[in-house]
């Protein structure tokens, strides 16, 4: 190989180089920018951060339903107890530091991304959310389902609750 054809290459590749080092930079600058135009869009979360999930109640479900029936496992004496809770208050956890809030009650419901709704007032998919805290403090926020294992259960050393049942209003 001739010195002038040796160094035609390194040319050649010092080129490329500083080429490819040129698009590496800009097209860092374009993410930067994207990422920063996404965090600036109203009702949008910053990439990389979680959506806030929203509870949607329709009309046709709003005010239908008066309580669901949870089902407390002492897992210690074995005993069982089912409480009736009203859609919207607490239940305090007899024999425990344990409060039970039912925050929403879905009777047939249905996710889409962030959105939490009901697609009718027929109970084919019952879920109550729940908020359970312990000596004040949270431990657990997510769903309770009637007819399907949720894949969050609430998970306790001593008590297992679940949803058992669901009255509607005005009965």
């Amino acid at each position: 190989m001739s010195a002038f054809s040796y160094g035609g290459s390194v040319k050649r590749v010092g080129g490329l180089l500083t080429v490819a080092l040129i698009a590496a930079v800009a097209f860092s600058g374009c993410k930067k920018e994207e990422q920063k135009s996404a965090e600036m869009m109203p009702g949008h979360p910053p990439i990389g951060a979680k959506a806030e999930t929203v509870v949607l109640v329709p009309d046709a479900v709003k005010g239908k339903w008066r309580s669901v029936k949870l089902a407390v496992l002492d897992k210690t004496s074995g005993k069982k107890a089912e409480h009736d809770v009203a859609v919207g208050s607490r239940l305090a956890v007899p024999g425990s530091d344990l409060v039970v809030e039912v925050l929403y009650f879905l009777p047939d419901f249905t996710m889409d991304g962030n959105i939490r709704t009901s697609k009718s007032n027929e109970p084919n998919n019952p879920a109550a959310q729940v908020r359970i805290t312990e000596g004040g403090k949270e431990i657990y926020k997510n769903w309770f389902f009637a007819k399907l294992k949720s894949p969050h259960v609430f998970q306790h050393e001593k008590f297992d609750i679940t949803l058992v049942g669901y009255t509607p209003a005005g009965k």
